[in-house]
């Protein structure tokens, strides 16, 4: 099984090269996050994507979230829905048997940085839920968190800048003690260069001086089976690049 999440930055923007990467990786599940637009307003060659159950949660302009299940995985229409700490359409789930998959948009916090940490706080309830529930998770998305320093290249490492704060750094951790972990971080423990979105300008993409803020959180059982993790700093033109875990 093949799950992929992408902040695309605006999808209207990055309809061709999200095309192309779909039809080159053929992911089971596909997360989109940031995509800009309402359900009215994207490319229906996406509305309309061949093979998959598409939900499309956005408002113009603004956040914005999407999932996209493949008929091979899922036959029968699965359900779509938001938990309760979902705002300014940050978060979509779909549940089928036991398994929960959710694309997440954690908010940036520079604007508020307040909302950000009670949507860590309310994440972490979120997944608590969930496990108590017996069922597997998968968190897929945008979370604005680089876990620690090994998680920014050291050139862009700035203590107190917001997304490498202690409080936001301690919230997320508390997400994973729920019981979820980082598979890409799993399955790469010692590298330093794994990253996931670079400042638009002075090359850096290029020079891969950034930061891994997008994650795939899968709980234990599911983690465990995970075989690889990748960022694909190479694909698109979006300042996130788009990771996809593959599980055995």
């Amino acid at each position: 099984m093949k799950i992929a999440t992408w902040n695309v930055n605006g999808i209207r923007k990055r309809e061709p090269e999200v095309l192309a990467w779909i039809e080159q990786e053929r992911p089971d599940v596909l997360c989109l996050q940031e995509i800009k637009a309402k359900t009215e307003q994207v490319p229906a060659s996406l509305c309309e994507l061949a093979g998959y159950w598409c939900y499309w949660h956005g408002a113009s302009g603004y956040s914005g979230v999407s999932l996209q299940v493949s008929k091979s995985l899922c036959p029968g229409e699965p359900k779509f829905s938001h938990p309760e700490f979902d705002h300014e359409t940050r978060v979509v789930e779909v549940a089928f048997d036991d398994l929960v998959i959710a694309s997440i948009y954690v908010p940036n916090g520079g604007k508020d940085f307040a909302a950000k940490l009670r949507f860590l706080e309310a994440m972490e309830g979120y997944v608590a839920g969930h496990r108590q529930s017996g069922r597997q998770i998968v968190l897929c998305g945008d979370m604005n968190v680089a876990r620690s320093d090994a998680d920014v290249h050291p050139k862009e490492r700035k203590p107190g800048v917001i997304g490498q704060r202690p409080d936001e750094r301690a919230l997320f951790e508390k997400v994973l003690a729920q019981g979820v972990v980082d598979v890409a971080r799993a399955l790469q423990p010692d590298a330093r260069d794994i990253f996931t979105w670079w400042a638009p300008w002075r090359s850096m993409r290029q020079r891969n001086i950034g930061w891994r803020i997008d994650y795939v959180l899968a709980t234990e059982h599911l983690a465990s089976r995970a075989t690889s993790c990748p960022s694909f700093r190479e694909v698109g033109t979006s300042d996130h690049a788009p990771l996809l875990a593959t599980f055995a």
